[in-house]
């Protein structure tokens, strides 16, 4: 379990680990469904497991997922200009 210090000098525990394995669950499913938000989720992700492997000694962690939060970045923003892209090309539809 890892202790993170908060504001204050107060810490509290936090399962970073589960949380970790959740986003993973979840934006592996998103972008699966073509959501960019998973992207999204996937670069927390990253973040997270950064933060992981330097708590814990395991710095080969951190160059692979800086890969894959740059690497995140550029698929959400190709993926929201296709979206903007196909929404711009739609016909105005009045109620």
């Amino acid at each position: 379990m890892l202790q993170i210090e908060l504001v204050g000098g107060r810490s509290d525990l936090v399962r970073l680990d589960y949380l970790s394995c959740i986003l993973t669950i979840v934006s592996t499913i998103l972008v699966g469904k073509r959501c960019w938000e998973g992207w999204a989720l996937a670069a927390v992700n990253s973040v997270i497991i950064c933060v992981i492997g330097v708590k814990t000694a395991q710095f080969g962690f951190v160059p692979a997922n800086l890969f894959c939060l740059v690497l995140c970045g550029v698929n959400v923003r190709t993926w929201r200009k296709a979206e903007s892209r196909v929404l711009s090309e739609q016909p105005l539809r009045l109620p």
